[in-house]
């Protein structure tokens, strides 16, 4: 299992949602991104593409299973 977070650092540029709506959607408040859902199963090639295109590099994916950031 994986586990997604969005740090302070994140702008709401919007490109994680736009990449992976089933995964992340801002927030209608602070216009901010967050997970749908902040655990995922792993190898999702969409939270890795979206984590990819961040430009401030908030997002963060733990894998629960080893304890170790996800790398893209």
């Amino acid at each position: 299992m994986w586990r997604i977070t969005v740090d302070h650092t994140c702008i709401g540029s919007g490109s994680c949602a736009g990449i992976a709506p089933d995964r992340f959607e801002l927030d209608d408040v602070e216009g901010r991104a967050h997970p749908v859902n902040p655990d995922v199963a792993p190898d999702d090639e969409a939270v890795l593409d979206a984590m990819a295109s961040c430009p401030m590099e908030a997002i963060s994916v733990l894998d629960l299973d080893t304890g170790k950031p996800v790398e893209i």
